[in-house]
């Protein structure tokens, strides 16, 4: 089942909006608006994947099972990136799963149009390899402060990299859920929640998080959310050709 209806904002995913338009007007007639809820997988690693995905109001936990069970995120996609990388760089399928974390539509491309574009080079594919550096980065830096850092702080980064990619903050979210992404168990989530509640940076309540004083959840957290957010900027600006205008705008279909 789909609906189809015109849409004003589909550029609002960057790595397509810094394309030139010519760039963009080719792709435009391959990309449908699809919607996700909350808990959606979206892949279920690299052979799963017959599409690309280009985030745009939703946001994606690249997530690492573990065989006892544990969960762990590696990476966040929202829209910033773009979900199926191994398409256009021929990887093989991988341990890691695709879970919505905040519900929202994404631009959706088959996986061969998107590996016939990204062949011809140009500018698709410089955007496409420079984000595929940055989601490295990012993956690194989320190993590193798994292992060195505090889960309220780890907490801080996670919620602050989320507000930065939706418009809101408000965040629809369950405490078992930042558990498995955060690799912790549920009562030391509580526990760090808690503090940050009482220190009056968040509200959390029946499944809803607000973000109540950003510049202290700034002040808060390590380090290690400036160098990923520092990375994501350095992307969005390193392509001076912004996407203007495009007659052509993609369809809506549900996921």
């Amino acid at each position: 089942m789909s609906h189809i209806f015109q849409r004003d904002d589909h550029s609002s995913n960057h790595l397509l909006s810094n394309l030139p338009v010519e760039d963009y007007a080719r792709l435009v007639p391959h990309l449908r608006v699809v919607k996700f809820a909350l808990g959606d997988v979206v892949g279920q690693g690299a052979r799963d994947f017959g599409f690309a995905y280009f985030p745009t109001t939703c946001v994606v936990s690249l997530v690492c099972d573990m065989e006892d069970g544990a969960t762990a995120e590696v990476a966040l996609a929202g829209n910033d990136g773009v979900l199926g990388t191994s398409l256009f760089l021929e990887g093989h399928a991988t341990t890691n799963r695709a879970i919505v974390g905040i519900a929202g539509e994404a631009l959706r491309m088959e996986a061969r149009v998107l590996r016939d574009h990204f062949m011809r080079g140009g500018a698709f594919q410089r955007v496409l390899l420079r984000y595929t550096g940055t989601l490295i980065n990012q993956i690194s830096l989320t190993a590193a402060c798994n292992r060195k850092h505090t889960l309220e702080k780890r907490l801080c980064r996670w919620l602050l990299l989320i507000r930065d990619r939706v418009s809101s903050d408000e965040l629809i979210m369950t405490q078992e859920f930042i558990a498995n992404m955060l690799g912790g168990r549920r009562e030391t989530v509580t526990v760090a929640a808690g503090r940050l509640q009482d220190a009056g940076l968040i509200h959390y309540t029946r499944g809803h998080l607000r973000i109540v004083d950003r510049k202290r959840l700034e002040e808060t957290v390590c380090e290690c959310y400036k160098a990923v957010s520092s990375e994501c900027n350095c992307l969005l600006t390193s392509n001076t050709e912004k996407y203007v205008s495009v007659c052509a705008k993609p369809r809506v279909e549900l996921a």
